[in-house]
C-alpha cells in the first residue's frame, strides 16, 4: 500500500512539473495537475494539501535528485579536474533537461517571496551544490592543480557561473548553443581556480 501511494505521488509530482514546464507556475491549477496525471482532482487533493503543497514537494524532489544525480557523477572520477568536468558535464545535462528544469526553476524563485518552505528548500539545494564545489576544489588545491585563497567563496562564484550561463542560455532561446555555453562556463571556472596542468 504504502508503494502504490509514493508512485502515486511520484505520478502527481512529474504531472506538476509538466504543466508548471508548459503553462508556467501561476497558470496552474490543481485541475490541470490531475488532468496531466490522468487522474481526478480528488486524488491530487488526497495527496497534498494545495498547490503550493504539490510545489513545495516537487521542489524538494527535484532538487535532491539533481544533487544526488550530481554527486554520483564526481563519485565515479579519481582526480579534481576530472570530477569537476564530470560536474559541469551533469549541470550541462542535456538541452531538453536543462530548459525544462530552468523554466520551472525561474517560476519557483518568484514563489520564494511569498513562501518560506520555498526559500528554505532553494537553501538546502544550494548548500548542496556548494559541498560538492568544494569538495572538487578542496581536492584540486591538495593535488595542487587549482590555486584558491577561499574555498567557500569560490564555491559560490562557480555557482553564480553555472546559472548565469544556463540562464543566459535559456534567454538565448537557442539550442544549438548549449555547447557553448557550457564550454565558456567550464573555462571561465578553471580560470577562477587557477587551473595549472
Amino acid at each position: 500500500m504504502a508503494k502504490k501511494a509514493e508512485q502515486r505521488r511520484k505520478q502527481i509530482l512529474k504531472a506538476a512539473f509538466q504543466a508548471a514546464s508548459e503553462k508556467g507556475y501561476e497558470s496552474v491549477t490543481l485541475q490541470d495537475i490531475a488532468n496531466y496525471a490522468d487522474v481526478s482532482k480528488g486524488v491530487t487533493n488526497y495527496y497534498f494539501k494545495n498547490k503550493a503543497d504539490v510545489f513545495a514537494h516537487l521542489f524538494e524532489w527535484i532538487t535532491t535528485k539533481i544533487y544526488e544525480k550530481e554527486a554520483e557523477s564526481i563519485a565515479e572520477k579519481e582526480t579534481a579536474i576530472e570530477k569537476l568536468e564530470a560536474y559541469i558535464n551533469q549541470v550541462f545535462i542535456s538541452p531538453e533537461e536543462n530548459k525544462s528544469f530552468y523554466r520551472v526553476y525561474l517560476d519557483f524563485l518568484a514563489q520564494v517571496k511569498n513562501d518560506q518552505k520555498y526559500g528554505e528548500i532553494n537553501q538546502r539545494f544550494y548548500q548542496n551544490c556548494r559541498s560538492i564545489t568544494e569538495q572538487i576544489i578542496t581536492q584540486g588545491i591538495e593535488e595542487n592543480v587549482f590555486q584558491v585563497d577561499n574555498i567557500e567563496q569560490t564555491s559560490v562564484s562557480i555557482r553564480c557561473m553555472i546559472d548565469g550561463s544556463l540562464i543566459q542560455w535559456l534567454m538565448k532561446d537557442d539550442e544549438s548553443l548549449h555547447g557553448y555555453y557550457r564550454t565558456m562556463c567550464y573555462e571561465s571556472i578553471l580560470r577562477i581556480l587557477n587551473f595549472k596542468k
